[in-house]
């Protein structure tokens, strides 16, 4: 991998000295675009339609290009954002070229692909889209660019980490995405172990960022497994269109610091290339929730600020507590305190911040170099590398400090204009992250000397006994043991905690650094059959290759491979005068643990009006999702419990509360169908509304079920479950977890609900353009799951506030003076998570943004905040509260 990134700068190197100049013989056409009013328009785009042949235009509005007059006309694709696009055709080679457009404040005559994979107007798209150019990008003030997307309908985000954010539609919410995928330039940035996006940690610099479009609902039909809820697009500027040096700088609260670096050049008729950088870094928010939490399997819980100690959910190294018997057979039962009969003991543990001591920042580094070649006109060739490591908290089944993790990929592209040919890999690395649940843990059961002997645990529950058998209170004896937990202050914890987080030895260590890459291919070819009607047809492959050397996947000897395998089509009908448009899409995918899935999707969208600015739409999709390579495959020993994939012939065991039978059947791929109606429309040019009503159905849940078992997946028997029992609650909290051997369990496997669960939605969205400098947004998301046909304490992991809205506004005041505003609220809900389990209170935040232009010096002041007043902006339940967050910096863009 290395030697690929150095074979890349050398290659840049080799072109930047041996290519020639673009000399001015080869310009065939030139001009000026401006306004109505004639101001120049720097930075629109110049293309000559059908081709990649483009450029942008510089500070005074003039731009340049090679055109082939050979078969006139050429026609010239105008655009630039807020502005009607236009057309301009010429038959013969024109070096005067005058182009006008007129102001579109509203943001109507935008251009998407990403709903239908073929480019159509945003009006006319047959789902619901939401797509943010490059100016509504630069005004998000959030540390990272998924936090932003809050404000916007439908989009949910939970944050977990300053620079760890997830982002979810139409439901089931979580702090690790495993419903919605993410791709930059249509190529897939997950980190092939979590199977997750880590926001935007990994992925595109703001700064080359030209659009973000984001599908709500299913859209496995065209993008296969796991594009469920959603798909979030990132499309990167191209280096032949977006030329020149563009640097930003800003720093804040928190210790706040981000740089970014853009350069791009075309390097005759043929070659651009692009650099991009990016590094940010702050303080991180840290979670401090110390209710009780109600995921405890091995002993029961106590009530928050017990005396006796309770499992907080932000604590850890608490949940290796003592049971009393409260059994009259037992021989301790004369000689237990009535009131402590069936109790149990917990130690203090550790606050996240005392455990992440000097690794409080959060950081992203990220480089980016990208080389194109036009092997024609009509063809392009773009290699590109992506180096990214990052430091953040990621949340699932604990809460895990990702230090230093990060991705290498290398991709490249062959792109017509009908077709595509894309291939990439990816790797990822865990480096320094480790799992704060077994840091605090294994420094409680670690021994008191170096040289061995007693642990900590044992000597605090040692302290406690030995206390009550003095005569002492249980209040007495808490304090008594309270008193011998290691203090953070000593050089032993310092000590503890450096050895057990470089340690990645299971039962020992919490060092987590999986490394496993991803290959991928794919390829689309778009068929003319006749005027109006058109067919797509792809095909893609992926193949994951995991590593962890035992202590995370199942992989004690080699790496697990794993592959998938699918093919699409989509067959585009217009009729009536162009104002009907019918949509058939349909795609197989084959998984090597599952049987192949077929997901079809059907649309029609109508067109109304003069200038068709009113669309009705109607889709009926059906998706789904494959279990991540996590749920197929994890092996990990927590002690209270042992997680296991289930890929297999899956298990049996007894339910933990009542002991009956329990039969769990292998993972199958959970399923999704959703009906969709919408209108997206525009009023005199100034107000735009788009609103949409779902309903869906999903059956084949997946989720997370405790039981006890034996971990080959066999029924224990008799013995068997008396002895776990039994080592449940007698076992003391100091005995080290590679001592809890035993093949009978408390296991945690990922299964299917028989129970179907149905949910349903709408989303409404404004804007009105008041006058040029005032454009005010609202928009008011809901969502709502059947509960009425659930069973009893079904955990559906909905995650989601049932009402949510976005009052706003922003405007270009003058050529110089631009701004934004926003408030967000979303209402309390439940939040279920492995991890933790409770509920979250209403959460809100007001965001602002103000940039002015210089443009002698070519400098925009940005000054901006997120969460201005310090709200309650709790997304995740055992996640931090996202606080308060302001900057300034200047944004130098010279063309």
């Amino acid at each position: 991998m290395r030697k690929s990134y150095c074979f890349l700068l050398i290659l840049f190197s080799l072109l930047l000295t041996g290519t020639r100049a673009w000399a001015q013989d080869d310009v065939t056409v030139s001009g000026v675009v401006k306004t109505e009013t004639g101001e120049a328009l720097p930075g629109a785009t110049v293309f000559v339609k059908g081709t990649f042949i483009g450029s942008s235009t510089d500070r005074e509005g003039k731009f340049q290009l090679r055109a082939d007059f050979s078969t006139p006309p050429v026609v010239l694709s105008v655009s630039f954002v807020g502005y009607e696009s236009r057309e301009i055709t010429l038959q013969q080679p024109d070096r005067a070229v005058q182009v006008q457009l007129k102001v579109n404040s509203v943001l109507t005559s935008e251009v998407i692909a990403s709903a239908s994979r073929v480019e159509e107007g945003i009006l006319q798209a047959p789902v619901t889209v939401e797509k943010l150019n490059a100016q509504q990008v630069e005004r998000i003030t959030t540390a990272d660019l998924q936090g932003g997307l809050a404000q916007y309908k439908g989009i949910d985000v939970n944050s977990t980490s300053l620079l760890m954010n997830s982002i979810s539609t139409r439901g089931f919410n979580s702090a690790k995405s495993e419903r919605l995928i993410q791709l930059t330039d249509y190529f897939d940035t997950q980190s092939p172990s979590l199977n997750l996006n880590a926001g935007n940690l990994t992925g595109l610099p703001e700064l080359d960022v030209e659009s973000v479009e984001i599908i709500h609902g299913p859209a496995s039909a065209l993008y296969g497994a796991n594009a469920f809820n959603g798909v979030l697009l990132l499309n990167s500027k191209d280096p032949f269109v977006s030329e020149g040096l563009s640097v930003r700088v800003r720093g804040g609260e928190r210790s706040y610091f981000d740089g970014q670096l853009r350069y791009a050049q075309k390097l005759g008729e043929k070659f651009a290339f692009k650099i991009v950088g990016s590094y940010t870094t702050a303080n991180d928010w840290l979670a401090e929730n110390n209710g009780a939490t109600s995921t405890v399997v091995e002993r029961r819980n106590n009530a928050e600020g017990s005396a006796l100690g309770y499992d907080a959910v932000n604590r850890y190294g608490d949940v290796g507590g003592f049971t009393f018997t409260n059994d009259p057979t037992n021989p301790a039962y004369a000689t237990t305190p009535p009131s402590l009969r069936g109790k149990t003991v917990f130690m203090p543990g550790f606050s996240e911040k005392e455990l992440i001591a000097d690794d409080n920042k959060a950081k992203s580094l990220k480089i980016h170099p990208t080389l194109s070649y036009l092997l024609t006109d009509n063809i392009k060739m773009t290699v590109g590398a992506n180096y990214a490591r990052g430091t953040a908290t990621y949340q699932s089944s604990s809460r895990y400090r990702l230090r230093d993790f990060g991705t290498n990929q290398l991709h490249g592209e062959i792109k017509g204009t009908k077709w595509f040919l894309r291939g990439q890999t990816v790797q990822d690395f865990g480096a320094n992250s480790y799992d704060l649940s077994f840091l605090g843990g294994f420094i409680q059961n670690s021994p008191v000397s170096p040289a061995g002997g007693v642990t900590y645990a044992q000597r605090f529950y040692g302290t406690y006994l030995g206390a009550l058998q003095a005569g002492r209170t249980p209040e007495q004896a808490q304090a008594a043991a309270n008193a011998t937990q290691l203090q953070t202050s000593d050089p032993r914890f310092q000590e503890l905690r450096s050895q057990i987080i470089s340690d990645a030895t299971p039962g020992r260590g919490a060092n987590l650094n999986p490394s496993s890459y991803l290959n991928e291919g794919n390829a689309q070819y778009n068929f003319s059959l006749a005027e109006g009607t058109d067919l797509i047809v792809g095909a893609a492959y992926r193949k994951f290759r995991l590593g962890s050397n035992g202590n995370f996947f199942s992989d004690d000897n080699a790496r697990i491979q794993n592959n998938e395998l699918g093919g699409y089509a989509q067959l585009t009908q217009t009729l009536l005068d162009d104002r009907l448009k019918l949509a058939l899409a349909g795609r197989v995918d084959d998984f090597k643990n599952f049987s192949p899935a077929f997901s079809p999707r059907a649309s029609a969208v109508y067109s109304v009006g003069e200038d068709k600015q009113h669309n009705f739409r109607a889709s009926f999709g059906r998706a789904f999702r494959s279990p991540t390579q996590l749920d197929q495959y994890i092996r990990i020993d927590i002690g209270q419990v042992v997680l296991l994939g289930n890929v297999d012939n899956g298990f049996q065991g007894f339910n933990i509360t009542n002991l009956a039978p329990l039969d769990l059947a292998k993972l199958k791929l959970e399923r999704l169908s959703t009906y969709e109606v919408g209108y997206k429309g525009t009023f005199r040019d100034k107000i735009v509304v788009d609103v949409n009503y779902f309903q869906s159905y999903y059956n084949d849940f997946i989720g997370a079920q405790r039981f006890i078992g034996n971990r080959d997946g066999s029924r224990p028997t008799k013995e068997q479950l008396d002895a776990e029992r039994a080592r449940a609650t007698q076992t003391p909290a100091g005995t080290p977890y590679q001592d809890r051997n035993s093949q009978t369990r408390i296991l945690q496997v990922w299964t299917n609900a028989n129970q179907e669960v149905q949910t349903q939605g709408a989303a409404l969205g404004v804007s009105y353009n008041v006058i040029r400098p005032l454009t005010i947004t609202a928009n008011y998301s809901l969502n709502v799951i059947k509960q009425d046909k659930l069973p009893e304490g079904f955990q559906t992991f909905f995650n989601t506030p049932k009402h949510k809205y976005n009052i706003g506004a922003n405007g270009l005041v003058s050529r110089h003076f631009n701004y934004s505003v926003n408030y967000r609220w979303a209402e309390g809900h439940s939040y279920e998570m492995p991890f933790a389990v409770g509920t979250l209170q209403d959460y809100s935040s007001v965001d602002a943004y103000v940039g002015y232009v210089i443009p002698k010096v070519f400098t925009t002041i940005q000054v901006g905040g997120s969460n201005l007043f310090g709200s309650n902006n709790t997304q995740v339940y055992g996640g931090p509260n996202i606080g308060r967050l302001i900057f300034a910096g200047l944004l130098i863009d010279i063309k």
